[in-house]
């Protein structure tokens, strides 16, 4: 069924930059599933080449997010994420790589309440946009949910924001500088 749900828009599930947000990821069934097709593009694109790959898979995982009320459904999600990633990559722990996909599904999959846009600890939620920069760097925004969540409204016909651009509507609260994965990796330590 995710399968044939997931057909509905083949296309985007296999753009490695293609954004996917779960608001009830459970344990991943939809995301693991997306992130497996992310692979497959990735393969087909950049397999010859293992930096291109890599950074590349790193950018397919980085574009997938959840939200999950329960705190065990959230670590599985993680988990079986991270397991895909580094099957694919054939890495381990100890691999930059791999700490630094640990470290983005920490800021990508959260604990909290969809419908009320909340964490866990009652904080807003907030969700990371990446971007791949090329030569190995990556750009990192940050955006309430709240936030986003208002674009439909901002953009729908005869509304008086349908003509300007997401862009000038929806600000970051926050932009950080281009990272490599050895900084990102760096900032698992952060959220261990």
């Amino acid at each position: 069924m995710v399968e044939a749900m997931l057909d509905l828009v083949k296309d985007e599930t296999e753009r490695i930059d293609s954004r996917f947000l779960e608001p009830a990821c459970g344990s991943g069934n939809f995301l693991v599933q997306i992130l497996k097709r992310k692979i497959l593009a990735v393969d087909v694109k950049y397999g010859r080449s293992d930096f291109e790959k890599r950074h590349y898979a790193l950018l397919g995982l980085m574009c997938i997010y959840g939200i999950e009320l329960l705190p065990d459904n959230i670590a599985e999600c993680r988990a079986n994420l991270l397991e895909i990633f580094a099957g694919y990559l054939n890495i381990g722990e100890t691999d930059d790589l791999y700490r630094a996909a640990f470290y983005v599904l920490s800021q990508n999959l959260v604990h909290g309440d969809a419908m009320k846009m909340l964490t866990d600890e009652g904080q807003p939620l907030m969700f990371a946009e990446w971007g791949y920069l090329g030569k190995g760097k990556f750009q990192r925004r940050d955006f309430l949910l709240a936030s986003l969540t208002q674009s439909a409204r901002f953009s729908s016909e005869g509304s008086l924001w349908a003509n300007v651009e997401k862009h000038e509507i929806f600000t970051p609260t926050k932009t950080y500088p281009p990272m490599t994965v050895s900084e990102l990796a760096a900032d698992r330590v952060a959220v261990e």
